[in-house]
């Protein structure tokens, strides 16, 4: 009871056995011809997923190194800030200088004050706390982050003959 319909016309004579046979041959090559035509479409879109998800690796890859990249440069710095520091001890004169908004206090002695008003030494922020550094440091330091140089004063080379006052210089560092 479950034979085809084929077999059943067949049975009831409607067909002959060379025309069913003939209608077997057309279904086998059909199926053929369409199983290549849709094995070629899956290669296409296999080779087009492939060529995307190369893509997106690429992009995944860059993204990685130059996140790599950026840490190393933070490292870097960090451990160029500490291996210049400037030790503060017995510091007993009070630098105020402003980060931001804030107004903040740092003791050094009266030599490293005289550096950083001249210009030879630098206050920057590493982490949560401020150091003193050569001001070439610092230079550098601001190549890579200039927001960690907090304090860089630049040599006054003001000496204009035409300055009426030159021979009056303001102290930068008045203690009030």
């Amino acid at each position: 009871m479950a034979s085809s319909l084929q077999e059943q016309l067949l049975k009831a004579g409607l067909v002959s056995e060379q025309q069913v046979r003939q209608t077997k041959t057309k279904k086998r090559k059909k199926k053929r011809a369409g199983g290549e035509a849709d094995s070629a479409e899956q290669r296409r879109a296999a080779q087009q997923a492939a060529a995307e998800k190369q893509a997106r690796d690429r992009e995944l890859n860059r993204q990685r190194d130059e996140e790599a990249r950026r840490r190393a440069e933070v490292v870097a710095v960090w451990q160029m800030i500490r291996d210049n520091r400037i030790p503060r001890d017995g510091g007993d004169i009070a630098y105020n200088f402003t980060d931001g908004s804030a107004l903040k206090r740092l003791y050094v002695n009266t030599e490293q004050q005289r550096g950083i008003v001249s210009g030879r030494l630098a206050i920057v922020r590493q982490d949560d706390f401020y150091q003193l550094i050569p001001a070439d440091v610092a230079r550098r330091v601001a190549e890579h982050d200039p927001a960690l140089v907090v304090v860089l004063n630049t040599p006054d080379e003001s000496g204009d003959g035409d300055d009426e006052y030159a021979e009056f210089k303001v102290p930068d560092d008045l203690m009030w």
